[in-house]
């Protein structure tokens, strides 16, 4: 699986079940590419990583997503400052933003 957050302040990580997870995991890969700034790092069959640079002064954010267990329908994501003690909600926000747009495509 992902590593954990080493802080609460600049990282949040989720895991979660869903009934059909290798159309969820491709789902959250599309919505995660189309995020502005958002660069691919790597793409494969279970892990997709980008890195998310913000507006203004381009700090990068680790973005993962991982198929933990297909039988089982686990996927984590997890997303993390590289700079900074705190991040000011924003990686939260992404994760947020990603749950809520898979929320749209799946309905």
């Amino acid at each position: 699986g992902l590593t954990a957050c080493i802080s609460p302040l600049n990282c949040v990580f989720i895991q979660k079940e869903f009934k059909d997870p290798d159309q969820t995991f491709n789902q959250l890969k599309k919505i995660a590419q189309n995020i502005p700034r958002t660069t691919v790092l790597e793409d494969s069959k279970n892990y997709w990583k980008g890195i998310c640079r913000s507006l203004i002064f381009r700090f990068p954010d680790d973005l993962e997503i991982l198929k933990v267990n297909s039988s089982k329908g686990i996927i984590q994501i997890k997303s993390a400052s590289r700079f900074g003690a705190s991040d000011l909600g924003v990686n939260q926000k992404r994760i947020n933003y990603l749950l809520k747009e898979l929320e749209k495509s799946i309905n």
